[in-house]
């Protein structure tokens, strides 16, 4: 009876044993997965509307992952508009992706004041500083301190299809009214002039951003957001006025106020349409990417916005400036590990951005080392002498102000606010922001 006890009590101390060593195992098995840190970062360039650039953030990512087998990267996409609005909900909650993209300025402003970026100038200090093309990252500082490194640097041009000019015996315009006169003969031929979706409106917000600088001059419309100007400037007025000039004429596709920005430049894109302006982040549809057909990319070459006949404006001076660019949650868990896949992907992104997906980048770019295709060299040219640089409008704003201004740039081109008094509730918007 002994015996068997004892060969009984040796089976359970053996059964303990094991069961320990398997916890332990089980232990170190979940430590060593519980090691892994997740970073998540949320980025707007689908791989449907923004191909090349998807590809190449898909490229970083897997880099960064492999160089840090200890960080892993998840991964949310969302086209612009789908994007601007759930980082405005997620900020309301303080639950920011560890990483996501801004804007400069404006837009930036409240995220900054409500501690929701991280100070980056760590990052720059670490030799990142020198990479950048001057005066792009000050665009994303805020009281001495930056909160967001910049991917894009950006100018609007007007693209146009070179087959349909010469179809039509169209030379491309340098003032606005030989502009006028083309935007009459398509539509009398009953081609759509202008490609544009302003169910977005700050496409919209482009065509008005320009027709003030040619009329009123470059610094017209910045003095009337930062309150040394006013919203109610004549030339302000005139701008509105010449908007619905132009919606009135036909200018644009059919339905162009309910339609995203992704459906009014398929109206470029299907050759429906014979012009559209955007901003030079659309180069890769136009020279790299291959789902597009090759003779739609040989046909597309861009202008300037002509020069309004009487105005301050310059032909050379340029709505555009820093594009989007990279932030860090501050209440992010993994906020050096973030920082670290920040300041990696700037490095990457301006190696491959141009020659993967003729994206001008916001470092530093030695042309002489890439080959380019011809469109983007003669955008970067235009770049190099450009007289004057208007950053988007909204961008500049406040958000309540920039609302307002997006509302009433819908309200303009669906003729369902006069000119008067879209700059009139400009001014009152502007207004009440002061006194806050």
């Amino acid at each position: 009876m002994l015996k068997k006890t004892h060969t009984f009590f040796l089976v359970l101390v053996f059964l303990l044993i094991a069961a320990l060593t398997g916890c332990n195992g089980s232990d170190k098995a979940n430590n060593e997965s519980g090691s892994q840190k997740t970073i998540k970062f949320m980025h707007l360039w689908p791989a449907g509307s923004s191909k090349q650039q998807n590809l190449i953030v898909t490229d970083i990512i897997k880099q960064f992952e492999a160089e840090n087998k200890d960080v892993k990267i998840e991964l949310e996409v969302l086209e612009n508009e789908q994007y601007k609005n759930k980082i405005k909900v997620l900020s309301s909650s303080n639950e920011l992706p560890d990483v996501g993209f801004t804007w400069a300025a404006g837009y930036m402003t409240p995220f900054v004041e409500g501690n929701l970026y991280a100070d980056l100038d760590d990052v720059l200090n670490e030799g990142l500083k020198d990479s950048f093309v001057s005066g792009t990252t000050e665009a994303y500082a805020l009281d001495g301190k930056t909160y967001g490194l910049p991917l894009e640097l950006n100018i609007a041009p007007i693209y146009y299809n070179k087959e349909i000019f010469e179809k039509y015996n169209l030379e491309v315009p340098k003032t606005y009214s030989e502009f006028q006169t083309i935007v009459k003969t398509l539509s009398d031929k009953g081609i759509a002039p202008i490609a544009l979706g302003n169910k977005d409106r700050w496409t919209g917000s482009l065509w008005y951003m320009y027709m003030a600088d040619r009329i009123g001059g470059s610094d017209v419309l910045n003095k009337a957001i930062d309150r040394t100007g006013s919203f109610e400037d004549p030339a302000l007025v005139s701008a509105a006025d010449e908007i619905q000039k132009l919606v009135n004429e036909n200018a644009f596709n059919k339905g162009f106020n309910g339609l995203s920005n992704d459906e009014g430049k398929s109206e470029f894109l299907n050759g429906k349409a014979a012009m559209y302006l955007m901003g030079t982040w659309e180069l890769p549809n136009f020279t790299t990417n291959e789902e597009l057909p090759k003779e739609f990319r040989d046909n597309v070459g861009f202008f300037k916005f002509p020069t309004v006949e009487g105005g301050k404006g310059d032909i050379d001076s340029w709505v555009g400036g820093p594009g989007v660019g990279l932030f860090v949650s501050e209440n992010s868990k993994v906020k050096a590990e973030s920082k670290e896949f920040v300041k990696f992907f700037v490095e990457k992104w301006g190696e491959q951005a141009v020659e993967k997906a003729g994206v001008i980048p916001a470092t530093k770019v030695d042309t002489a080392k890439i080959e380019l295709p011809q469109l983007y060299i003669d955008v970067l040219n235009e770049l190099s002498k450009a007289s004057n640089l208007t950053l988007f409008a909204d961008v500049q704003m406040s958000a309540s102000v920039a609302e307002t201004h997006l509302n009433l740039i819908q309200s303009l081109f669906g003729n369902e606010v006069k000119p008067n008094e879209f700059t009139k509730k400009h001014e009152e918007a502007l207004k009440a922001e002061e006194r806050k």
